[in-house]
């Protein structure tokens, strides 16, 4: 009598031994390292936890309360968030602080959807920026005026991101152009550029913007410090990201210009519609990664005298009543950090599966 085989599970399947063998303990060497994590995890994690969760202070507005627990003080964020988010802009007026950073994530929402990429955007993105920048300024409707010189925070953090990113991809996207031209005036000036500012840390643009550009100017002729500063943060940028698109122009065969050439395309046109497009598409990982170090890079303005959020924490822990609980204010601004970083590269694994970045040419 004849027995049915036993019949194989399918090859995709496998069973979690087989998954912790493959995956932790496939050699010995790999055996080793998932013992240590998972010891250094064990002494870790819980005490962490208790730290944090189960011993904090969530609100309270008495100091000596947060001295007395064993755990995490979380109440100084409770208790300090409004100048750690909006630094010395007018207390009763944070509101249009509020408003103007919901205007600006709107922007950047309504950007992220691809159905709603159409000529609109043209005109929505600079009415929708002037809207926030005059809620944030005032001096209209009743509003008190509110100069830059008080503007903090988060909604400074956001406007110099966003200023930053727009004035510099442009820039950045020209210098890559002039770098690769056949013209040699062009071709030296975008590469002077490009080596000098990469050669000189953000630290000292800050500075020179800040401090030595005025000294340059004639008696009575002055610029906003807020304006300088995000001058020299868009230099900055576009001459990182230059060299990433660079690398995208690179990347495109060379059968694409000589195809262009052969159906009697302008180099402009060539440039806009064919090269411009897939150079782009391409480099969506490295660009992203000079956007979020534009976002991360707005802490430096502290330095010359910019309260960012980062900024407006550091002002808010000058309380000597809560200054002892600067871990948990800066871990807070450390997720807020994150949660944006975040967001933006996972918008960008999103949009490199949507576009098809890594297909072969």
């Amino acid at each position: 009598m004849l027995t049915a085989a036993r019949s194989s599970p399918p090859s995709g399947a496998m069973s979690w031994s087989g998954w912790l063998r493959a995956n932790f303990f496939g050699s010995v060497t790999s055996s080793i390292l998932t013992i240590m994590l998972v010891a250094a995890a064990i002494m870790t994690v819980p005490p962490l936890v208790r730290w944090a969760v189960l011993d904090s202070i969530w609100i309270t507005e008495d100091p000596a309360a947060c001295r007395a627990a064993s755990g995490a003080c979380w109440a100084v964020v409770a208790e300090k968030h409004r100048v750690m988010l909006f630094g010395t802009y007018p207390y009763d007026q944070h509101w249009r602080g509020v408003l103007a950073m919901a205007i600006v994530v709107a922007l950047i929402a309504v950007l992220t959807v691809r159905r709603f990429h159409s000529a609109a955007l043209l005109v929505l993105w600079p009415l929708g920026l002037a809207a926030a920048l005059a809620v944030q300024f005032g001096g209209f409707l009743g509003l008190p005026h509110v100069p830059t010189a008080l503007w903090g925070g988060l909604p400074l953090t956001l406007f110099i991101f966003v200023g930053t990113v727009i004035g510099g991809m442009p820039l950045a996207v020209l210098l890559a152009l002039g770098r690769q031209s056949r013209l040699p005036v062009i071709r030296r000036l975008s590469i002077g550029y490009i080596e000098t500012i990469r050669g000189i840390p953000l630290v000292n643009i800050l500075f020179v913007a800040a401090l030595l550009f005025p000294l340059f100017m004639p008696a009575g002729v002055n610029f906003d410090k807020l304006l300088r500063a995000q001058v020299g943060m868009i230099m900055f940028f576009a001459a990182y990201t230059a060299e990433s698109v660079r690398g995208g122009l690179q990347a495109i065969p060379r059968g694409q210009f000589e195809a262009a050439d052969s159906l009697g395309v302008s180099a402009w046109e060539r440039t806009v519609r064919i090269v411009l497009p897939q150079a782009l598409r391409i480099v969506i990982p490295p660009i992203v990664n000079d956007v979020i170090r534009a976002f991360k890079n707005t802490s430096v303005l502290l330095i010359i005298g910019l309260l960012d959020v980062l900024g407006g924490t550091m002002a808010a822990l000058e309380d000597p009543h809560w200054s002892r609980f600067y871990v948990e204010a800066y871990l807070f601004i450390a997720l807020l950090y994150f949660a944006f970083c975040f967001t933006m590269s996972q918008y960008s694994q999103k949009l490199e599966a949507e576009l098809k970045t890594g297909r072969n040419y």
